[in-house]
């Protein structure tokens, strides 16, 4: 749903790019052409074009499988769940108790802590039935929407990386404090990501622009609440069925994004199998490993890693936090990494929680699409500000 247009109007379609007139060859047509080029001739030059564009469709193929259609369920159960929430009014008591918390450290509502919750037990994608419901909508300024998207990915898979790291310690109290300390810092991170991200959406909106008015809904939507017919059985699955009906749409429109921005990422992020070049998915040219190797010198001080081949996970973590955490035991089984990196892990892991792979596509679902770069930068910062808080949590504490 547009913004400001009820569900049932008749109007014109805002989700639609503006387009204007340009001559049809121009600057930037041979800029373009050149870059795609170059980019396609480095990646034939590396892996052959067969297992180029064998690798592409295979990754991508894998993606709708594998990734989209886990994060559809996701967000199906995360939008029944919201909706039951808001059918019966216990959004309104989360706002009124969670408010003094999350307006101070996020400067949002306290109705996006369902939202928190939802995505610290599953992944980012649990945030987006808050920017559909009514429910949830009616406490928020437009500018505070944009920052959903954000705020989702801070917590997004934290439950996994969580435990996933407690598993690791094997009753290691220090290694077990310093998961609990890179929690801290992944929640540090997230308040510099939807903060900045929050400057932007107040650009572009303004301060005070709320999301529902009294008069487009006809009633004090603060003291008042809409709810279903029928009896509480009805209203329990009706319900339900509406916030599922939300998520599978949701999962439709974030669909695009996954595919093509994740697709692009894991052949940057990973090269050749032990086979080499063979056309499977999810190989590619390692361009993030050699870029990072080359930066290692800023990395490693902001992160306190003792070892170059730590800088992975980071890297990693923003295409997937999954393929991110599965190094860490050969990682500690080898001594490249202690305490220290595992505090700094945990606090990027849930913070970056892959982001790369479904901001896009999230972002188009809430229809913030021209902030889209704007959303991935700015959590990029918060995902580096998580390690460093990480780190000095550590030093501090640890």
């Amino acid at each position: 749903m547009a913004f400001g247009v009820k569900r049932g109007e008749a109007s014109v379609d805002t989700d639609t790019p503006k387009r204007r007139i340009v001559p049809a060859v121009t600057t930037e047509t041979i800029v373009a052409l050149v870059l795609v080029s170059g980019l396609f001739a480095v990646f034939t030059w590396k892996m052959g074009l067969a297992n180029m564009f064998k690798t592409m469709m295979g990754t991508a193929h894998d993606l709708v499988l594998n990734t989209v259609l886990f994060l559809m369920g996701v967000i199906i159960l995360a939008g029944a769940f919201t909706s039951f929430l808001a059918e019966f009014g216990i959004v309104g008591i989360a706002n009124r108790l969670l408010s003094p918390l999350m307006k101070p450290l996020f400067g949002l509502p306290g109705a996006t802590s369902v939202g928190v919750v939802a995505t610290y037990l599953s992944d980012n994608p649990a945030i987006m039935p808050l920017g559909s419901d009514k429910g949830f909508l009616k406490y928020f300024q437009r500018w505070q929407l944009t920052t959903l998207v954000n705020l989702g990915t801070v917590f997004g898979m934290g439950l996994i990386v969580t435990t996933f790291m407690l598993a690791q310690s094997s009753g290691d109290a220090p290694l077990a404090r310093a998961v609990l300390l890179g929690n801290l810092g992944a929640i540090l991170g997230g308040i510099v990501s939807v903060r900045l991200m929050g400057y932007f959406g107040k650009r572009k909106y303004g301060r005070e622009a709320p999301v529902l008015t009294e008069e487009e809904e006809g009633y004090d939507i603060l003291r008042f609440r809409q709810v279903r017919e029928g009896n509480v059985l009805q209203r329990t699955l009706q319900s339900l069925l509406d916030g599922g009906t939300h998520g599978v749409q949701t999962g439709l429109d974030i669909m695009p994004g996954v595919v093509i921005i994740c697709t692009s990422v894991m052949m940057l992020a990973y090269g050749a199998g032990e086979d080499g070049y063979t056309g499977a998915a999810y190989e590619g040219i390692a361009f993030f490993p050699w870029i990072s190797e080359k930066l290692s010198f800023i990395i490693e001080p902001l992160f306190g890693f003792s070892h170059p081949e730590a800088i992975a996970f980071p890297v990693t973590s923003l295409g997937s936090v999954g393929a991110a955490i599965a190094m860490v035991p050969k990682f500690l089984s080898s001594g490249i990494i202690g305490a220290k990196e595992i505090c700094v892990f945990t606090a990027i892991g849930i913070c970056n929680a892959g982001f790369l792979s479904t901001h896009v596509g999230m972002m188009d679902g809430i229809r913030e699409r021209d902030l889209t770069n704007v959303a991935i930068a700015t959590h990029f910062a918060g995902g580096l500000s998580a390690g460093v808080f990480g780190h000095v949590l550590f030093l501090l504490f640890g």
